[in-house]
């Protein structure tokens, strides 16, 4: 019946428009949506009527007979340690600047400018909202040394938008559906087993890494639709092998 639905749709001018452009209105409402959630959180945060969830959720991650201790063995506190740090700044600064670097050499110029834009206009972003709210840390103690206010949580939106960028470009290369579902999975696991490990430590209130997380994601969606549409435009590059019609259909 669907099949039979998007046949329909295809024979009509207006049916085929908006199958052709259902891919970037999805893409824009989730992104509309995720700036309302920043701005609904930011307001509760700023209210002060979130305080009551955030610390509930932080001391889930403590020994309820001393708060200052968190759970669990040492060598999970290592890992996790491990793991935040593939959002620490210059760790993703060099992510960044290597595939850049990959994607200039293989003549993909403006794919380069693409991931720059997108990491750079979010690293911006992050810096001066954090600046604006100037909130305090959790007073915990904690697993590493903080030199920068809490909200929103820089390395749950970095790694958002990082690994997003990245993670939509590799889907937009990819030569099968499947590829592509693995790319945007993979990004989106790494963002969010970074932003745990954030809130695991201590380093941030729950409220910081959802508004990072929203945020992050919708800046690396924004940044997809405008790339989308200059690619659709001839002003960006396509994938090699790449029709008008996308990806190859082959699983």
């Amino acid at each position: 019946m669907f099949t039979r639905l998007v046949d329909t749709l295809r024979r009509h001018k207006l049916g085929a428009l908006v199958l052709s452009e259902a891919p970037l209105l999805v893409m824009l409402a989730v992104g509309s949506g995720l700036v309302l959630a920043f701005l609904q959180i930011s307001d509760e945060v700023l209210e002060g009527e979130i305080e009551a969830f955030d610390r509930t959720i932080l001391m889930l991650f403590r020994d309820p007979a001393d708060p200052e201790r968190l759970i669990g063995p040492a060598w999970v506190h290592e890992m996790v340690r491990d793991i935040t740090a593939l959002g620490s700044f210059s760790l993703l600064a060099l992510i960044v600047l290597l595939v850049c670097g990959y994607l200039y050499l293989a003549r993909m110029r403006s794919a380069a400018l693409f991931v720059l834009v997108s990491v750079i206009g979010g690293t911006l972003i992050s810096t001066l909202l954090k600046m604006g709210y100037n909130r305090p840390r959790p007073d915990l103690t904690t697993m590493s040394e903080q030199f920068t206010a809490s909200f929103p949580s820089g390395h749950a939106m970095l790694s958002a938008v990082t690994f997003l960028t990245l993670g939509a470009l590799l889907a937009r290369f990819a030569p099968t559906h499947r590829l592509q579902i693995f790319y945007i999975c993979a990004a989106l696991l790494l963002t969010l087993l970074v932003g745990l490990s954030r809130l695991y430590m201590g380093v941030h209130y729950p409220s910081d890494i959802l508004a990072g997380w929203c945020l992050g994601s919708a800046w690396a969606l924004f940044c997809s639709i405008v790339a989308l549409v200059l690619q659709r435009r001839g002003s960006v590059d396509k994938p090699a092998g790449q029709s008008s019609e996308g990806v190859s259909r082959e699983d």
